[in-house]
């Protein structure tokens, strides 16, 4: 089987399902590759940075790609990148469309001084067009001037003659579309009604009917089946409703598809959250397969690792331009209530006396309608009512906001100050990663220049990197970077995520009030005296988002939340810890109680890992850097050149710091390594409180 290479007409309308969710993202810059790649870099409020690819050569594609995808950015922009730029900074995505059931889609812009649409055509040659707001082309990859249609600078824009649309007819006319055939049922839905022949194998599958049966043999029983086949097919790519797979043949990719085929049940499948994501995967696998097939060499790891670090800290920068007129414009809409304090005074006492009354919410909307209808300036600024959450919005200077009318107007600006706050801390945060990332770019240009001039390439520098034996070597280089998370108990789970625990109140407050966010969870023993436990979804400088966890590091959390409690304190071996959501926890205590610095009140259901085991082990790590790291066994274990299993024992924690640093000693040939980089205080910082012991091999 032919590893695909063009989308298909099936494959657009998912695909345009999706990316409106990216409507309102702004362009930041627009990319040429060649002469048939074109890379839109968007910035979007609640996902960051965006990179749509559309590519029209001989591979025939459109998707949003992972950052780490990207490719680096040509070293001069050609003219077409330039027009552009020039058209589209700072415009608005307000969404894509599909040309009937055509493979050509479109791309529409929007900006204040003018609105621009990118047509791009995913068939035949392929081609890319700029449109300006009245249709006239401003600029296209590949002129076209055909008697059927003219594709040319300075010309209307004509489309290709549309094709019949399955998606859009009814019965009757499907039924007559089908009759008008004079070959088979599979034939007939692959050509007259444009599926090709994948689908239209398909649809015949899921309606039952034999693919082969001669049309004139066939009458409204077979019709119907396909008819409802259709619809539901229909439904799913309008409502969104996918179930991404990448198919593989002998481990290769040849497919990918928004939902399950039964056509292609006997290939090996890979499941997917989006079909964006599966495209991106998909298109990565095939170029990776090829070029292993081609005997083309990978790119040195050096060069790899280093493109990786720019393109991150083009995704941190473009988060910090998203914190900045994130928090502004919260501060915006707060100094917006207090100069129409009057007006939002108003509004907020007319809706919280009317619910002291037991007014019904509907009621009250009605009301602020009929005063619209008199022309009442505080029912005309009313833009609606939430009654679920129990909130007035509010449209004020241009800016609308949501009020809480249980507070008053300076509790509800106050609100809003707090937020443009929170998000600057982020922001700090974001800033602080820049210049953490921008080290390790520096540390990492300068051991391949150190490769490089002892005469190996950076392929066989990392090769020879790879066996050095660190513990016998006379001198090892120390290399560090200073992280942001330091100051609190930290480390990397087995599958890369960043957990995080307070060393105390203080810390405990921190960790929830500023790094808690949207995807994390939440880790806590059930014994009192635990630290607050923040396993980190995604880094400060990424957009929050909700992601499936690996069960190894949600066991991998869990047990350090148990190992620097006071169960491994109290010289017990097991303890129950319980997980939450970020939404679950609360600094609001239940009536009647209180609540002390560091605590917090969890409500909901939890997921509880009982009887626990504690174990921590402490490690020393060479490579990419030198350093003392601490944590659960299997963490730290293969990432340490050398470590130490320990168990709640009798040696408290200073002492136990200080046997452990002598063992180190006894391990490196270095040991003035040893003393820069793993001295007795560094150890103690990855040692639970309390004693402790070396579980011997």
């Amino acid at each position: 089987m032919d590893p695909k290479r063009e989308l298909t007409s099936v494959d657009l309308a998912a695909l345009v399902t999706e990316l409106g969710r990216y409507a309102g993202a702004k362009l930041d810059k627009a990319y040429l590759y060649g002469d048939d790649l074109l890379r839109l870099k968007l910035r979007d409020f609640d996902r960051g940075r965006v990179e749509l690819m559309v590519e029209v050569g001989e591979t025939k594609r459109a998707h949003v790609v992972s950052p780490d995808h990207v490719p680096d950015a040509p070293g001069r922009p050609p003219d077409f990148a330039k027009m552009l730029r020039n058209r589209l900074s700072g415009a608005d995505f307000a969404g894509a469309s599909q040309f009937g059931f055509d493979r050509v889609l479109t791309f529409e812009f929007e900006r204040e001084d003018r609105d621009t649409r990118i047509v791009a055509e995913l068939f035949g040659e392929g081609n890319v067009a700029v449109l300006d707001s009245t249709g006239e082309v401003v600029d296209c990859l590949n002129t076209v001037r055909l008697q059927s249609r003219t594709v040319a600078p300075g010309a209307q824009y004509e489309f290709p003659s549309s094709r019949f649309d399955p998606l859009a007819v009814d019965y009757e006319g499907f039924a007559a579309r089908m009759e008008e055939s004079n070959t088979d049922l599979v034939r007939t839905l692959a050509t007259q009604l444009n599926f090709g022949g994948l689908y239209a194998e398909e649809i015949c599958t899921r309606a039952g009917v034999e693919k082969e049966q001669a049309i004139e043999d066939s009458g409204e029983e077979e019709y119907t089946a396909l008819f409802d086949a259709l619809t539901r097919l229909a439904e799913r790519l309008s409502s969104g409703d996918f179930d991404p797979r990448i198919y593989r043949e002998d481990e290769e990719p040849v497919d990918v598809t928004p939902f399950p085929l039964e056509e292609n049940d006997h290939l090996d499948s890979e499941g997917f959250e989006s079909f964006t994501e599966a495209l991106d995967a998909y298109f990565v696998d095939l170029e990776t397969t090829e070029n292993e097939e081609s005997g083309g060499r990978e790119k040195p790891d050096f060069e790899e690792e280093i493109e990786r670090q720019q393109r991150i800290i083009d995704q941190q920068e473009g988060a910090i331009e998203g914190f900045e007129e994130q928090a502004e414009a919260e501060r915006a809409k707060a100094e917006s209530l207090y100069a129409n304090y009057g007006l939002v005074d108003e509004i907020l006492s007319t809706v919280r006396t009317a619910r002291e009354r037991d007014t019904p919410w509907e009621e009250i909307e009605d009301r602020f309608e009929e005063g619209k209808a008199q022309e009442i300036p505080a029912a005309e600024a009313v833009a609606g009512i939430d009654s679920s959450e129990g909130t007035v919005r509010v449209e004020i200077d241009g800016e609308t906001v949501t009020l809480d009318p249980r507070e008053g107007v300076e509790q509800n600006a106050d609100r809003l100050y707090r937020e443009a706050k929170r998000v600057l801390g982020k922001k700090e945060g974001a800033e602080e990663a820049v210049a953490d990332t921008r080290a390790e770019l520096e540390a990492l240009e300068r051991r391949r220049e150190e490769w490089n001039s002892g005469g190996a390439d950076a392929t066989d520098a990392d090769d020879d990197a790879e066996d050095i034996d660190w513990l016998d070597r006379r001198s090892i280089p120390v290399r560090t970077n200073e992280q942001w998370y330091e100051r609190f108990r930290w480390f990397h789970t087995s599958d890369g995520f960043l957990v995080l625990g307070g060393r105390n109140a203080d810390q405990n407050e921190d960790l929830v009030k500023k790094y808690l966010d949207r995807g994390d969870r939440f880790f806590h023993t059930q014994a009192r005296g635990g630290p607050v436990t923040i396993l980190k979804a995604t880094g400060p400088s990424e957009p929050t988002r909700e992601i499936d966890l690996p069960e190894t590091t949600l066991d991998e959390a869990a047990t350090f939340a148990v190992s620097y409690s006071s169960v491994w304190k109290d010289g017990r071996f097991a303890g129950d810890v319980y997980m939450a959501d970020p939404d679950q926890v609360s600094k609001t205590p239940e009536s009647g109680e209180y609540l002390e610095k560091g605590a917090f009140t969890v409500r909901g259901d939890r997921t509880y890992f009982r009887d626990t085991a504690v174990s921590a082990a402490v490690g020393i790590t060479c490579e990419p850097e030198t350093r003392v790291v601490g944590g659960p066994p299997s963490a730290i274990e293969p990432r340490t050149e050398t470590s130490v299993t320990l168990e709640p024992g009798q040696y408290a924690q200073n002492d136990a710091a200080k046997r452990l640093y002598r063992t180190f000693r006894e391990r490196f040939r270095d040991t003035s390594f040893v003393r820069k980089v793993a001295s007795p205080d560094l150890i103690a910082e990855f040692l639970p409180p309390g004693g402790s012991r070396v579980v011997e091999d």
